[in-house]
């Protein structure tokens, strides 16, 4: 297996043609600061030719990173708050994250932990991943793992393997689920061997796609889907609602579609969190519960994310699609419900 090598510095970018010279100063300010990761993979989709491309949007530095707004937060998901070990977010009672590395093969712009990853951070190993492990062991309500980060699978196959034996031991853990952007960012390390590897012995296994345009369904990206689908993993999607990349119609339709004819069940639609230097990705609410609404009714039922918003500070995710239903301003119990065409129906009470 060759493992193509990211470009990871704005010099990098700019002898590939992918940032401008002249923004350079600033560009290196932004990488002074976050990661900077593209693979030659997502290179390769970025039209150059085009000021507005989707996918050099969610990978090539921007000086609009730079700006912090007030209510923008180094930890806007909460995550300290609720980590009782180190490399374990514990915030429901039947899941928890495992972070086993903090490192991914491609630093997206938008990243909601952006201030805690990287080249360098360090990796969950030894006392650390025992201690982790040890916690996940004595919680007995926790019934899955998710494995993050970072992004898991850029470890090793013989790591993959140890983590998956250890959490294989534990008796009331049934579900193992790995959330990664390695199939589409970096197909090339899913092999067939590397996708037997996931699996974890005994456990219902589930792997979460991160993908946010079409264009990022290459031939490559698809053949890693379908080697992990063929090992017996389940696969669901989770993708972030951007401005300038996906928030519109069209392309929410054909990225849903191009998951679906992968084998990868739309799951997560995420809000856009409020990470530092990311207002100019954000929507507001109503504009992404208006897209979403659309979608219904005129795509498959498989094709249906579920719209979610995560509460800063910690208190965890909320669904945020816009409401069919509309009671009328009587005391009748009869309830009006909205078609995909705009009109309403009256329902009768129970």
């Amino acid at each position: 297996m060759t493992i193509h090598l990211p470009l990871r510095s704005i010099d990098a970018l700019i002898a590939q043609g992918l940032a401008a010279p002249a923004r350079s100063d600033a560009l290196r300010q932004v990488a002074a600061r976050y990661a900077v990761s593209v693979t030659p993979a997502m290179a390769a989709l970025i039209d150059t030719n085009d000021a507005a491309d989707p996918i050099a949007r969610q990978f090539i530095p921007d000086a609009a990173e730079l700006v912090t707004l007030p209510q923008e937060l180094a930890d806007p998901i909460g995550d300290a708050a609720h980590s009782p070990v180190e490399g374990v977010v514990h915030r429901y009672p039947d899941r928890a994250l495992l972070k086993l590395v903090h490192a991914c093969p491609v630093y997206c712009r938008f990243c909601f932990r952006r201030e805690m990853v990287g080249p360098g951070g360090d990796a969950l190993t030894g006392d650390k991943l025992d201690a982790a492990l040890a916690y996940l062991a004595a919680t007995p309500a926790i019934w899955e793992v998710i494995m993050t980060g970072g992004d898991p699978l850029i470890l090793s196959g013989r790591r993959i393997r140890e983590v998956a034996r250890k959490l294989a031991a534990i008796p009331h853990i049934k579900v193992a689920r790995w959330h990664t952007r390695v199939p589409m960012v970096q197909p090339e390390r899913v092999t067939a061997d590397y996708a037997r590897a996931l699996r974890v012995p005994g456990k219902a296994s589930y792997i979460a796609i991160h993908a946010n345009h079409p264009r990022e369904f290459t031939a490559d990206a698809c053949t890693a889907l379908a080697r992990l689908a063929d090992a017996g993993h389940v696969l669901i999607s989770q993708s972030v609602l951007l401005r300038g990349v996906n928030a519109d119609v069209e392309t929410l339709a054909a990225l849903m579609r191009a998951f679906v004819e992968n084998r990868v069940k739309p799951y997560y639609l995420h809000h856009p969190d409020l990470a530092p230097g990311t207002s100019h990705f954000r929507l507001s609410l109503a504009e992404g519960q208006a897209l979403v609404k659309r979608l219904r009714g005129h795509l498959s039922g498989l094709c249906q994310p579920t719209y979610i918003l995560d509460i800063p500070g910690g208190a965890g995710k909320v669904p945020v699609a816009a409401s069919s239903l509309g009671c009328e301003p009587t005391d009748t119990g009869v309830v009006l419900v909205e078609d995909r065409h705009g009109a309403r129906h009256a329902y009768p009470p129970a």
